[in-house]
């Protein structure tokens, strides 16, 4: 199911599975698992890049905790992503990056201009501006 900006996850153009994109105050939380195919990667920029155009949206955060893998082709989709975001003044952070694919990027030699790291969602929250409580007992 393809959507239009503001409505529902990312179509998965038959593949089977959706990409959510959530609007939390002003940030877009994309939570990415599996594969991401190129009509998906496509729609998923047109996607983010209309929600920022069309509402207050100043952060996006992008999940990868779910990728087992990352190639060259979603290490670019990544960048682009980032650049995008970056033109329409909203800052990109990547949230939980396992080390395995921290690895591949830098094999790749992918640098991922104009985004910020952070190991999970919480703290890429935080890195926009957007306070979380945090659990007692916790940091």
């Amino acid at each position: 199911m393809t959507r239009s900006a503001g409505h529902g996850p990312v179509g998965g153009h038959g593949f089977g599975f959706t990409v959510p994109v959530l609007q939390l105050g002003d940030v877009l939380l994309v939570t990415l698992q599996g594969e991401l195919h190129d009509g998906m990667a496509e729609q998923l920029q047109q996607d983010i890049t209309a929600r920022i155009s069309h509402s207050r949206v100043t952060g996006v955060v992008i999940d990868i905790s779910g990728v087992e893998i990352v190639d060259s082709f979603l290490g670019r989709v990544l960048a682009e992503i980032a650049a995008g975001a970056k033109l329409l003044a909203a800052r990109t952070v990547l949230a939980g990056m396992r080390p395995a694919v921290a690895i591949t990027l830098v094999e790749l030699g992918l640098t991922l201009p104009g985004m910020r790291t952070a190991l999970d969602v919480e703290r890429a929250m935080e890195m926009l501006g957007v306070t979380t409580r945090r659990g007692e007992g916790s940091p």
